[in-house]
């Protein structure tokens, strides 16, 4: 079988680098084959073929006669989102799962979330104690859990929701090091040696989440009211094209999805976007001035279409995206992608990071220039952070929503610094890729906005 630009490092070694260090494996990779790559990064799938030339996307993403996006091939993710999550199916099984999915993170639904977000923004910063370093990872971690558990469960407070929230902390703490994350990219670590052992800590902590989300399932079959718009309300009450509901199998593997991927991915977002905008002084005077348009309360939805917030949450994304590369395709026919013939059975990966790097798109792609996104349209084979075709993130909107909400509210409202002004380091974190040190900050006062009667404070944020 002839493989397209085979990388030449031994297995193991590549499958380690992959896990400690995505970004120079694939820095590395692409100055040998600047288009196209063949690696072995996972036990899984021995030749997974790294792709990141726009128009090869545009035809995986979109010819899906040649190009599958297998369920199967986003193993990796199973023991923690189960089999029936949207990620694990193929098909008219993924089709109709997707369009039950899409109507909570669409119209009036995100407004009732725009209030939400805000609050919760506001709350969780107002507890910060004035000159006091934190990791903003972590409190944007805190934000972002907040928000999706009361707009996925709607749950405020109460011991179900703590303990959730503690739960999904737990769980993903197996993430937070190279070292942890690795028990799921090497099949041999995935073993239960009893509670003690990682994996097998991972397992039980699992099982006790599970334990709370059927309870909540439970709880809402038992007490059904028509009223609520959390996202598990709208899934229980939603129905496929032969009038089936979701069972409560369907219905926990989801919410691990959407707990999942909406709390990590958008807190690891917003700490790079709080940190460029922060390492960038003239980016962050930009900023402030355009929030200062919109006045003191400013509609949730003016918020999310500002320019230039919306410029500095591309370039974001596009310097460090959140996860590296889309989810596999599986070839389903002989085809030739970029003069390399490819069999069935093949998989190919757009790889995100690499294509958003390439210095025919993205001219000093190292540079945070959010300007670029104002002076050019790029196609959504060139710019990706959310993946694409038929498997793009269906919570992107929202994801996109409660970034800016949570940078304007915070921003418009507090005086913040970072603590070291020395470059931050991408560090992967499970599936991620995060500040190596948190992004650490410190507030310094509040903020107050030009022609304001009120005194800048000095010694309290309260």
């Amino acid at each position: 079988m002839h493989l397209p630009n085979p990388l030449k490092t031994p297995s193991f070694l590549q499958k380690l680098q992959w896990v400690l260090d995505p970004i120079g494996y694939m820095e590395n990779a692409v100055k040998q084959y600047p288009d196209i790559f063949t690696t072995k990064v996972v036990d899984f799938a021995d030749t997974p073929i790294f792709v990141n030339h726009p128009q090869a996307i545009q035809e995986i993403l979109t010819d899906r006669n040649k190009f599958a996006a297998l369920g199967e091939a986003n193993r990796i993710l199973q023991p923690l989102l189960g089999d029936y999550s949207i990620l694990m199916l193929s098909g008219n099984h993924h089709k109709r799962r997707r369009q039950l999915l899409m109507p909570p993170f669409h119209g009036e639904r995100m407004r009732a979330y725009g209030e939400l977000i805000c609050h919760l923004a506001e709350k969780v910063f107002s507890q910060l104690p004035l000159d006091k370093q934190f990791s903003s990872r972590s409190m944007l971690q805190e934000i972002s859990l907040r928000v999706m558990l009361q707009a996925v469960f709607g749950l405020h407070e109460g011991e179900r929701c703590e303990k959730i929230k503690r739960l999904m902390l737990l769980l993903l703490d197996v993430f937070r090091s190279p070292l942890t994350s690795s028990l799921f990219f090497f099949s041999f670590l995935q073993k239960d040696l009893g509670a003690w052992s990682p994996w097998g800590k991972f397992l039980r902590q699992r099982q006790q989440m599970d334990k709370l989300l059927y309870a909540e399932i439970a709880e809402r079959r038992q007490q059904p009211d028509p009223d609520r718009i959390d996202i598990l309300s709208l899934l229980m009450s939603a129905q496929d094209e032969a009038g089936q509901p979701m069972n409560d199998l369907e219905l926990r593997d989801e919410l691990m999805t959407l707990l999942f991927g909406g709390h990590e991915s958008t807190a690891t977002a917003m700490s790079w976007a709080l940190y460029w905008i922060h390492h960038k002084p003239e980016v962050k005077e930009k900023l402030l001035q355009e929030l200062d348009t919109l006045g003191v309360s400013p509609d949730p939805m003016s918020i999310f279409r500002l320019p230039y917030l919306t410029a500095i949450c591309n370039e974001t994304l596009r310097i460090y995206p959140v996860t590296p590369s889309t989810l596999s395709r599986v070839v389903q026919e002989k085809v030739e992608l970029l003069g390399h013939p490819l069999e069935p059975g093949m998989i190919v990966v757009p790889c995100i990071y690499l294509t958003h790097h390439r210095e025919d798109l993205y001219p000093e792609p190292k540079q945070f220039r959010p300007e670029r996104f104002l002076e050019r349209q790029f196609s959504p084979y060139e710019f990706l952070p959310f993946g694409g075709g038929a498997r793009g993130c269906i919570g992107q909107t929202l994801a996109l929503f409660e970034m800016k909400l949570v940078l304007a509210t915070i921003l418009s409202r507090y005086q913040l610094a970072l603590v070291d002004q020395q470059p931050e380091p991408p560090l992967r974190q499970g599936l991620t890729i995060a500040p190596a040190n948190g992004a650490k900050m410190v507030i310094t006062g509040r903020r107050v906005r030009p022609n304001s009667p009120v005194a800048i404070a000095t010694t309290s944020v309260f």
